[in-house]
C-alpha cells in the first residue's frame, strides 16, 4: 500500500515540477535557472512542515513527502543546470546557483519544521 502511495504522490508532484518549471523560467529573461529554484525551495519547505506535523510512517507521509515532494524536487536537474551553466562560461551564475539553492533549501525545511512546531504546540 505504501509504494501506491507513494507513486500516487509522484504522479502528482513530476507534472507540478515541470509546469511550475516552465511558468517560472518564461517569466524571467535569464540564464539563472529560477524554475527549478523555486520547486526546490518550495519543496524542501513543504517536506519539512510535512515531516515534523506527521508521525514516522503515517500514510500521508509517504503520499506527500517521499511521493509528491520527491518528485516535485529535482537533485538532478539542479546538478545539470548548475554545471551547464559553469560549462557555458556563466560561472558566476553557477556558484550562485549551487549556494543559494543550499541555502534556500535548508532554509525553507527550517520554515517548514519551525512552522509545524508553532501550529502543534
Amino acid at each position: 500500500m505504501t509504494v501506491l502511495l507513494v507513486a500516487v504522490g509522484a504522479a502528482l508532484g513530476a507534472p507540478l515540477r515541470y509546469l511550475v518549471d516552465r511558468a517560472v523560467q518564461a517569466r524571467h529573461d535569464t540564464v539563472f535557472p529560477w524554475g527549478t529554484f523555486i520547486v526546490n525551495a518550495a519543496g524542501s519547505g513543504l517536506l519539512g512542515f510535512l515531516a515534523a506535523a506527521l508521525p514516522s510512517g503515517h500514510g500521508l507521509t509517504a503520499l506527500a513527502g517521499t511521493g509528491f515532494c520527491g518528485a516535485l524536487t529535482t537533485y538532478s536537474t539542479f546538478g545539470y543546470e548548475t554545471l551547464r551553466l559553469a560549462e557555458e562560461g556563466a560561472r558566476m551564475f553557477a556558484l550562485l546557483n549551487a549556494a543559494a539553492s543550499i541555502a534556500a533549501g535548508l532554509g525553507a525545511a527550517y520554515c517548514g519544521l519551525a512552522l509545524a512546531a508553532a501550529l502543534t504546540s
